[in-house]
């Protein structure tokens, strides 16, 4: 299951930028954002947090992993978001872990004390290993 965040909000257009994507890999939700997260405006959070936790909320998934290796950075618009998805995911009982964060996010996330909310893989391979575990 793929439901990207078009410029509309909608899922599937090509109007805009994919900024987010939704995999299943089993009973677990792998949310990917692209690059475009980047600059994504405060205007958008809504349609974003819309399109990222409907699904979860109709299907919760055992965990989420939140692969971020086509994001060289973000600010707190996407912070935000994760926000958000974390509080959802304890809501439900289960955990979400970073993977594929850059060196940059991982300072950001160091300086927001954040990396001690999330674990952080180095890649998503690993990160379902631990979620398998």
């Amino acid at each position: 299951m793929t439901a990207p965040l078009g410029s509309k909000g909608t899922a599937g257009t090509s109007a805009g930028p994919a900024f987010i994507q939704i995999e299943r890999h089993g009973d677990v939700a792998i949310i990917v954002p692209t690059a475009d997260v980047e600059a994504m405006q405060w205007d958008l959070i809504e349609q974003a947090a819309d399109i990222v936790l409907q699904p979860l909320k109709k299907e919760p998934a055992s965990g989420v992993i939140v692969d971020l290796s086509q994001v060289a950075y973000f600010g707190s618009v996407f912070l935000s978001l994760l926000l958000r998805c974390h509080k959802l995911v304890k809501q439900q009982g289960n955990e979400m872990v970073l993977c594929g964060a850059s060196e940059r996010a991982k300072e950001l996330l160091k300086l927001t004390a954040l990396d001690t909310l999330w674990a952080i893989y180095q890649d998503r391979d690993e990160a379902l290993e631990a979620m398998a575990a």
